[in-house]
Order: C-alpha cells, then sequence, then structure tokens
C-alpha cells in the first residue's frame, strides 16, 4: 500500500527505527527495492528523481511504483526528492506521489519560505506530505563574515522559524552529513549540538 512520508516517519519514530529511502527509475529497481524490504518486513520510501522521471515518463513510473505497492506487503512511500520544477512537482501530485520534496535551498531564504509555503499547502490539500531543505551560503553575508564548514549548517533559529511559516512535514536540515555534490569529500563532523 501507497502511504505517505509523513505516515512512515511518524510510526519509525515511535518505534525507534529508520526508514531507507531508494532512487528507482525503472520496474526492476522497484522489484529490488520492494523484494529486500519485503524480505525484512521494512517499510521503504521509494524516491525519484527530476532525472529518473524524465527516463522512465511519469505516468509509466508511477504506474509501475504504484501497482507494485498494492501487491506489496510492506507500507511504502513514492517520494519525489529534490523537486525543484514547480510543473513537476504538479505532475507529481497529479499522478498520484505520497510524498514530495521541495528543494528551494538555493533560494534566499524569503523566497525558499513563499514557494515551499505554497507547494506544502498544494500538498496538504491533496494528502501528500512535503519535505523542504533550507539553504546555508558560506563566506560573507550582509557583512558578516561565516567560517565555510559553519555557513553549511542550519542555523537552528531559522529553521524553527521556516518549518513554523511553511508548515512542511520534515525538514532537510545540514548538521555536517554529506551527500549529493558533498558526498565523500572530507571528513564527516556532525554537530549534534545543532
Amino acid at each position: 500500500m501507497l502511504v505517505t512520508n509523513k505516515e512512515l516517519q511518524h510510526a519509525a519514530k515511535k518505534g525507534k527505527y529508520a526508514v531507507g529511502a531508494f532512487n528507482t527509475s525503472n520496474i526492476e529497481i522497484t522489484q529490488a527495492i520492494i523484494e529486500a524490504h519485503e524480505e525484512m518486513n521494512a517499510p521503504v520510501i521509494i524516491a525519484t528523481s527530476t532525472s529518473a522521471i524524465k527516463y522512465c515518463g511519469i505516468e509509466v513510473l508511477s504506474a509501475v511504483v504504484r501497482q507494485m505497492a498494492w501487491q506489496a506487503k510492506i507500507p511504502i512511500s513514492l517520494h519525489l526528492d529534490h523537486g525543484t520544477d514547480f510543473n513537476l512537482i504538479v505532475d507529481c501530485l497529479r499522478n498520484g506521489w505520497t510524498s514530495i520534496m521541495i528543494d528551494g535551498s538555493h533560494a534566499p531564504l524569503k523566497e525558499n519560505i513563499a514557494i515551499t509555503r505554497e507547494i506544502t499547502k498544494m500538498g496538504h490539500a491533496v494528502g501528500v506530505s512535503v519535505e523542504a531543505e533550507l539553504g546555508r551560503l558560506g563566506g560573507i553575508e550582509d557583512n558578516i563574515s561565516v567560517d565555510e564548514r559553519d555557513a553549511r549548517l542550519t542555523d537552528p533559529d531559522e529553521a524553527e522559524r521556516f518549518v513554523k511559516e511553511t508548515e512542511c512535514d520534515t525538514l532537510a536540515i545540514a548538521i555536517g552529513t554529506s551527500h549529493g555534490a558533498y558526498k565523500f569529500k572530507g571528513e564527516a563532523k556532525l554537530a549534534f549540538d545543532r
């Protein structure tokens, strides 16, 4: 069955376990993800990227995941990961995604809040959970010099404001973790105090 990321995350918090998220772009990868998680009796987030949707086609990818999830014995979420294109996000909402990520981290805070708030309203109106990302700039901003490492870490006060104003369900934060373009570059030092 398809559920939202919010539902999976609430159950995981209550049960004190993690939920894996794995990207797919075709039938074989989707089948492997679901079979592995059924074997472990573990829920899973099946994530899709913009390029995977372009490769497979939005209707086909939706149909594949939805049909396989309907037959599965575990809860599954269909998640758009790092959505930056408004029209693609709307298409995902129309084609059965149960969770979307609006990644406005490249934009200034005020603009990121505005677009995230709009996407959150649309997602919630159709029962879809929304994840957002809060970006940070390095170097000097508004005459304030910031250590390069600290500049990439999420400011807790900014995060609190962002969540209150956008009403997003989850927020991707930076506490020294490494992924995407920064993956495996240098040693990860987690800022647990944040």
